[in-house]
C-alpha cells in the first residue's frame, strides 16, 4: 500500500470515472486502474463497484475512503511541518511587543525561542501600539504582540490569550473593604494610570463607566511604578493578571476582582496581510503556549496550528 495508491482512490471517489481520475492525477487510465486494482487485491476487498455507471463506492470502500482521507491529510501535514522546520533553520525575526506585556512574556519567550530555534536571529523591540502599527505598514518589523482589536483592515490579528485585570488598592481607601469591585464602584479621582500612549490606559478608561472629573492627572510609565505609587501614596490602580506573580504576598492582599463588567484584554500576534512565513508565525505561537497558562490561551490556538 502506498500514498500514491490512496491518492488514486480518492481521485476515483471524487470523479467516479477512471479516465477523469487519471487526468486529475496526471497519469494514464491503465496505470491508475492497475494501481487501484493492486490495492484492492492487497486488501482483499472491492473498494468500487465497477458494474455501476457512474462508478459507486462499496460499503467497505466508504470506510477505506474515510481512512485514506485522514492518511493523506496527515501526510500533507507532515510535509508542511518538515518544510516549516527547514525554513526556520536560518533567517531573522524582528518582533515588536508592547511594554505592558513585555515583562511577563519576554524573559521566558526569548529563552524558549533561542532553545527551539537557535539559527534564527531574533530581535525584539518594545514599542507603543501606534508605533507598531506604523512599523508594520512599512515592513520595518515582521510581527508584533499586543492588545487587540486594532480595527485596521491592513493588519491580520491572531488571538493568543485573554488576560483579566485586577484592582490593586491601598488599604487607606474605603473601597479596600469590598470583596470585589464593579466599574461603577471605582472612583476615577483616586485612580493611577499609565501615561499617554499605552493601550492599557485606554482599556482602563473603557471599562470605567464614569467620565474623568478630577483636575489632577497621575500617570506612570510602568505597571510596577503604579503599584509602588499606590503603596506609598494611596489610591488604586488596575493591573493585568500576569503581573500578580510579581507582587509580594503582602501586596497580593491588596488585590480585588473586577466584575460588572469583568475587565479582560485580548492579546494577539499581528502581521501584515501579505505575511507568508507561516512556519515562523507558528514558532512564535508555540513558544508563547509554553509560557502562558493553558486556561488563558485562545481555544483555537490550543487545538490548531495557525494557517495563513
Amino acid at each position: 500500500m502506498t500514498l500514491q495508491q490512496l491518492e488514486y482512490v480518492l481521485a476515483l471517489e471524487k470523479t467516479r470515472h477512471f479516465v477523469r481520475a487519471a487526468e486529475l492525477c496526471g497519469v494514464t487510465q491503465p496505470t491508475l486502474s492497475a494501481m487501484v486494482q493492486k490495492l484492492e487485491d492487497e486488501l482483499d476487498c472491492k473498494i468500487f463497484d465497477r458494474s455501476r455507471n457512474p462508478l459507486e463506492t462499496t460499503e467497505i470502500g466508504k470506510k477505506i475512503i474515510h481512512q485514506a482521507q485522514d492518511i493523506i491529510f496527515q501526510s500533507n501535514q507532515l510535509k508542511e511541518t518538515v518544510q516549516s522546520e527547514k525554513e526556520l533553520l536560518s533567517g531573522s525575526l524582528h518582533l515588536a511587543i508592547i511594554p505592558t506585556i513585555a515583562p511577563y512574556l519576554l524573559p521566558h519567550f526569548i529563552a524558549a525561542f533561542k532553545k527551539a530555534y537557535p539559527q534564527i536571529a531574533l530581535k525584539v523591540s518594545e514599542m507603543h501600539t501606534s508605533t507598531i502599527v506604523e512599523k508594520l505598514r512599512i515592513a520595518e518589523i515582521d510581527m508584533a504582540i499586543l492588545s487587540t482589536p486594532l480595527e485596521d483592515a491592513k493588519i491580520l490579528e491572531i488571538p493568543l490569550y485573554y488576560e483579566k485585570f485586577a484592582a490593586y488598592i491601598s488599604p487607606k481607601e474605603s473601597i479596600y473593604e469590598r470583596v470585589e469591585l464593579s466599574a461603577s464602584d471605582m472612583p476615577l479621582d483616586q485612580l493611577w494610570v499609565l501615561e499617554e500612549g499605552h493601550c492599557l490606559r485606554n482599556q482602563v478608561f473603557n471599562f470605567c463607566t464614569k467620565k474623568v472629573q478630577h483636575t489632577s492627572t497621575y500617570e506612570a510609565g510602568s505597571i510596577d511604578t503604579l503599584v509602588k505609587i499606590v503603596d506609598v501614596n494611596g489610591g488604586y490602580t488596575v493591573i493585568p493578571e500576569l503581573h500578580i506573580e510579581l507582587l509580594s504576598e503582602n501586596q497580593k492582599l491588596n488585590l480585588r476582582n473586577i466584575v460588572n463588567p469583568e475587565a479582560t484584554r485580548e492579546i494577539s500576534v499581528v502581521i501584515r496581510h501579505d505575511f507568508v512565513r507561516e512556519g515562523m508565525l507558528n514558532a512564535v505561537a508555540e513558544c508563547i503556549k509554553q509560557i502562558i497558562p493553558a486556561y488563558m490561551l485562545d481555544a483555537r490556538l490550543k487545538k490548531f496550528a495557525i494557517r495563513l
